[in-house]
């Protein structure tokens, strides 16, 4: 079977990102090309020489080059949609993708402004019958993949605590960390969350608020524990309790993906992944196929996504999976609002975030402005 993709949201060139994109459509479209069964045949930009310059790269042709998307659904119908646009207006779009009748939908993360967004695509989805899925690719790595197969080998016991620490903020790159935490333990869904933020300078990514940092704990329904941390300042903070993109606790043992220290010579030398069984002196050096950062884990993530489409397979990076990390990330913004601990299901369908801004419980000093 063979597949029409059109990408909504085709960004600047991919060569020169910026704080505000990172040009993921030419990202996604670089998985779909090594895809035999897919072929990209119409794009849309609400700025026309980008829309452009992604259909000269991709040879779209100028007939499938669009402003509106609305124009371009109607027009193309195409299979899959690539939505690669800021998250405030994901839910919106990915909601219309839906009722045009696609019948798939890969989207950046993370999910949504807000978390009733969040669910509302997701409920859409599931309705009318439509793959949802998230860009969670870190999924795809090696080292992640390496580390879980650890894992469910019993190479450090039963798992009791998942860790993280994520730069940028929880929002967006903590999006990740909470998804892979979450995957480590087989997508149970949390019970309940306590958290709290510092956001006392404006920190703005896609447009999106994101505080400064973050320390948060939960608890998931089968007895596993969380610690999560988010520094974007670069000045220290609860970030270096952790120092570690991921770790897994077991009853016997431990198991670090990039671990990290306080000297960056030191970094240098340590390794993706290493295990450190009950008994051992030193760390077992794990040795992977990659690291934890790279635009290939996105190819993999498609190619996974196409294949669960044929075979019509619930995708590991499904708006469910999706939903519980988006679940974890406003419910540490809700404790700090409510300055106690949120049991779930959460109850909330705004951000938290955004209304304590608004409401001027937070007040955050503008961003500096960048030299030219």
């Amino acid at each position: 079977m063979s597949y029409q993709v059109a990408m909504i949201g085709t960004g600047t060139e991919p060569d020169n990102p910026g704080r505000d994109g990172y040009a993921m459509a030419y990202h996604h479209a670089e998985g779909y090309e090594k895809h035999d069964q897919c072929e990209i045949v119409a794009c849309a930009d609400i700025v026309p020489e980008n829309a452009q310059a992604f259909a000269d790269e991709y040879d779209v042709d100028d007939a499938n080059i669009f402003e509106d998307y609305t124009e371009m659904l109607e027009t193309v119908e195409p299979d899959i949609v690539s939505l690669c646009v800021p998250p405030v207006i994901h839910a919106s779009i990915a909601i219309d993708c839906i009722r045009a009748g696609v019948d798939a939908i890969h989207c950046e993360k993370p999910m949504a402004q807000t978390y009733g967004g969040a669910r509302m695509m997701t409920q859409e989805a599931s309705r009318h019958d439509v793959q949802l899925t998230f860009n969670h690719q870190r999924r795809f790595s090696d080292a992640v993949r390496t580390a879980k197969q650890l894992l469910d080998d019993g190479e450090i016991g039963d798992l009791e605590r998942v860790e993280f620490s994520a730069p940028v903020g929880i929002f967006d790159y903590g999006s990740h960390s909470f998804d892979l935490c979450n995957y480590f333990n087989d997508e149970v869904s949390a019970e309940w969350v306590l958290g709290q933020i510092d956001y006392s300078e404006e920190n703005l990514v896609f447009g999106s608020h994101n505080e400064n940092q973050a320390v948060v704990m939960w608890e998931y329904e089968n007895g596993v524990h969380g610690l999560g941390t988010s520094d974007a300042t670069g000045t220290g903070g609860p970030a270096g309790a952790v120092q570690c993109h991921n770790r897994l606790i077991g009853t016997e043992g431990t198991i670090e993906l990039g671990p990290s220290s306080d000297d960056e010579e030191e970094d240098e030398a340590l390794p993706v992944l290493r295990i450190r069984r009950a008994g051992d002196d030193d760390w077992e050096v794990v040795d992977t196929e990659d690291g934890l950062h790279s635009w290939e884990f996105i190819d993999r993530a498609i190619a996974e996504n196409v294949r669960c489409l044929e075979e019509d397979e619930e995708p590991e990076l499904s708006a469910t999976n999706a939903l519980n990390a988006t679940e974890q990330i406003f419910a540490t913004w809700e404790s700090a609002r409510r300055r106690g601990r949120v049991d779930l299901p959460l109850d909330i369908d705004d951000n938290p975030l955004d209304s304590m801004v608004e409401a001027g419980q937070l007040s955050p000093e503008p961003m500096a402005e960048e030299d030219d």
